[in-house]
């Protein structure tokens, strides 16, 4: 799709969080302080911590920062007790969302996000409702200018399911993106930095099956959308199938 590169619209999402970058750490801390809460303190045993600990590494958090996370989490007896839930709705032009929240109490939650959905011209579904258009897989990103033959050896002998190359765009050289199953995720990326590759970013994500373009003006709309429902306290992280336009990215940064 010319003019659309996937690149463009997540790397546009990454600056807009920086722009929150404070918000962003209270999530990352919530993360932790959850994993740590119900799995234990030690990320070599509790994989699920790891993954919010390397999250939180990406979102530049000190490590200060991130260690008191893990110690609150792992020492709290009683405090509050996070429960995950995921919400699944439509957005404007009919793209879908699904929102994955962390609280500590659904009677608050729930509201705020049906509420959110309209404010901004999407309505909140049942569940199940759009999750079969997204595949739960480990997502990789390599600066595009590492070269192929580094990539491709320490990606696919790692286990990797695939490796996307990247789109170039304007002075940006674009990311390699390499995709794993969940159970694969940890492997291939300690295989990835034990090959002193830089990492650009790595999560595991629920990446839509297909895009859908919108034209700018839904396009706008959605983003409000998505900025609101991510300044939600509760609210964790927001994936939508929506295609934005590299033009409508531009004139919003």
């Amino acid at each position: 799709m010319a003019g659309h590169s996937k690149w463009a619209n997540i790397k546009h999402r990454k600056e807009r969080q920086d722009k929150k970058r404070g918000k962003i750490w209270s999530k990352c801390s919530r993360a932790i302080i959850a994993a740590a809460r119900a799995g234990g303190g030690d990320p070599g045993s509790n994989l699920t911590l790891r993954y919010a600990i390397d999250e939180a590494k990406y979102a530049n958090m000190p490590k200060d920062t991130i260690k008191r996370a893990v110690d609150k989490g792992a020492g709290s007896a009683g405090g509050d007790a996070f429960v995950a839930i995921t919400y699944e709705g439509y957005g404007p032009g009919g793209i879908a969302v699904i929102v994955d929240a962390l609280t500590d109490n659904r009677a608050r939650t729930a509201p705020e996000v049906r509420s959110l959905f309209a404010k901004h011209g999407g309505n909140l579904g049942a569940t199940g409702c759009v999750g079969f258009m997204f595949e739960t897989r480990g997502r990789i990103m390599i600066p595009g200018s590492v070269g192929e033959d580094t990539v491709m050896e320490a990606a696919l002998e790692a286990g990797a399911d695939d490796v996307e190359s990247p789109e170039p765009h304007d002075d940006d050289p674009g990311v390699w993106t390499v995709l794993t199953s969940p159970a694969d995720f940890a492997n291939v990326k300690d295989a990835i930095e034990a090959a002193a590759i830089e990492i650009v970013d790595a999560e595991i994500a629920k990446i839509p099956n297909d895009l859908v373009v919108l034209d700018a003006s839904k396009a706008r709309t959605v983003l409000n959308l998505v900025d609101a429902l991510e300044d939600s306290e509760d609210v964790q992280k927001v994936y939508t199938n929506a295609d934005i336009p590299d033009e409508v990215l531009a004139e919003m940064e």
